[in-house]
């Protein structure tokens, strides 16, 4: 699915948005969070809380580049985790 299909899934608040998410960034996320973290639970974690975030961002953020939004919510809430332990 193209990637302003998704975030029109995320503004009309439709319960798919998330899982096309996963189905075509999961694994870009997952490679984020784990090379911050080496732990495959904490990554995996950090992954579900990503979505949460977008899904509370959007609206009203609209992204421009989906994977760039999406590696940044990633990176901010793995380095977040890590910082805590």
């Amino acid at each position: 699915m193209d990637d302003s299909k998704i975030v029109d899934l995320y503004w009309a608040r439709s319960d798919s948005a998330i899982a096309e998410t996963a189905k075509k960034f999961g694994a870009y996320c997952r490679t984020i969070a784990y090379n911050v973290l080496q732990n495959p639970e904490d990554s995996d974690e950090c992954v579900n809380d990503t979505y949460l975030a977008a899904w509370n961002a959007m609206p009203p953020k609209r992204p421009g580049i989906l994977s760039a939004f999406l590696g940044k919510i990633t990176r901010n809430i793995s380095l977040d985790r890590w910082k805590r332990r």
